[in-house]
């Protein structure tokens, strides 16, 4: 069995020698090991309590300011503090398109539940009800996907399974509602993350207590009838990934499914066409790294980019993010470290790539935008920004957590951990 590395800064040796003397998972975030709860320790040791925020009118950025927030190139259309969108606090965001209305809706995740809000008026969204976590399992990390019309929705929580609900049941709703899940799949408790290739209708729950962690893999062609698909266990615990269609430069695998996975120290790539059969292509590390986070792959599935989640806070670096050629993917190379300006030292958290930008939630920088034109030269820049904490960009686990940037209309939705839900409008060439 390989030892990864354990979550979220945890500096714990005795606790290490213990569990492999034991045979025990170093799985990074399982609430069913001792490592997890001590990195769910250590993670809310950084927590602040739930800022009491006023909801926010639309501001332009002008000046490097919009209504107290620091800014560039990112105007600010409305925010809703969570005790507007049901309380807690906040983790992953996610957002569904209604392909029948047009209309835009921001999936919040939160400790306790799940809020759904409407964002097709974007300066005056309208929070349309919670679905509480099953069995009210409070956990510190929920993510949400979508297929077909459908949200499919985890926590790193023991026995949560994975949530699934009828997006469509939204419709027409004015009023806030306490709403119920269509399904539940239980064959795995927790979950740390989901994934979800749209294309194929496969979605990929990772750092469950399953698979040794790696990918759970589950056939949600059949939406609300999730069935069991398969394991990714070679490598151990993947805390998240992106599984696509290839279509990139490397012919050897046109047409084939690929994940690539974030697996606490390296990027590991896996070809997981045939659910029963996947097979590990690459497994590869790289100087600096802490905790291999999450990435994205750009447009053309050549370049993928990479944030390690510690390296900030262990090594007293600029946010980083780290630029990747995956023009062989038996053979992934890193060809360049993109290094944030002077004072930011924010720890990065999730990033997606839309056109040539990529949308980051970097905890106390919040918002970060980078321009990827010069990604074939192991270059980026800084394109805009929009800071959710103002007081400070250093790297504590606090203010944005995760961003969407994929509805037709431009706009972009942050989940803010204490603060709640920002639509934001960029301004960019």
């Amino acid at each position: 069995m390989r030892v990864v590395r354990i979550g979220v800064a945890l500096a714990v040796g005795a606790l290490a020698a213990s569990l492999l003397g034991s045979g025990q998972p170093l799985v990074a975030h399982s609430p069913d090991t001792p490592a997890g709860r001590a990195s769910a320790q250590e993670f809310m040791a950084q927590r602040e309590p739930t800022h009491r925020l006023a909801a926010q009118a639309a501001a332009t950025c002008t000046n490097g300011q919009a209504a107290g927030y620091p800014c560039r190139n990112v105007d600010l259309l409305s925010f809703l503090p969570l005790a507007d969108i049901g309380g807690s606090q906040a983790n992953d965001i996610w957002g569904w398109t209604d392909s029948l209305t047009g209309r835009e809706y921001a999936l919040v995740g939160r400790r306790n539940g799940t809020s759904f809000v409407d964002v097709s008026n974007p300066t005056a969204p309208v929070y349309l009800g919670n679905l509480p976590a099953y069995q009210n399992r409070t956990a510190i990390w929920r993510d949400i996907k979508v297929y077909r019309d459908h949200a499919y929705v985890v926590a790193d929580v023991s026995g949560h399974g994975m949530q699934v609900f009828d997006l469509t049941r939204l419709r027409g709703v004015t009023a806030p509602q306490t709403w119920t899940a269509d399904a539940r799949y239980g064959q795995f408790g927790n979950a740390h993350n989901i994934a979800i290739n749209e294309e194929t209708g496969y979605a990929y729950a990772v750092g469950t207590n399953t698979c040794s962690g790696g990918l759970h893999m589950i056939d949600i062609r059949t939406p609300k009838s999730p069935a069991s698909a398969g394991c990714v266990s070679t490598d151990g615990y993947t805390h998240d990934t992106q599984c696509v269609v290839y279509r990139g430069p490397d012919t050897a695998y046109t047409g084939r499914e690929i994940c690539v996975n974030s697996n606490e120290d390296t990027v590991t790539v896996v070809d997981v066409t045939t659910k029963s059969a996947p097979r590990q292509l690459s497994r590869i590390g790289y100087t600096g790294r802490a905790y291999t986070h999450q990435g994205w792959f750009t447009g053309d599935q050549r370049y993928f980019l990479l944030d390690d989640e510690l390296d900030e806070s262990r090594r007293g670096v600029n946010t980083q993010t780290y630029l990747w050629d995956l023009a062989d993917l038996d053979a992934p190379r890193h060809i360049g470290t993109y290094s944030a300006p002077a004072g930011v030292t924010a720890t990065d958290h999730n990033q997606y790539v839309k056109g040539k930008y990529s949308y980051q939630a970097n905890y106390r920088a919040g918002l970060r935008i980078l321009d990827l034109a010069e990604v074939a030269s192991g270059r980026a820049t800084e394109a805009g920004y929009f800071d959710i904490y103002p007081s400070s960009n250093s790297n504590s686990m606090n203010g944005a957590w995760s961003t969407y940037p994929y509805f037709p209309s431009g706009i972009i939705v942050v989940s803010g951990i204490e603060q709640g839900l920002f639509v934001l409008a960029p301004r960019l060439p």
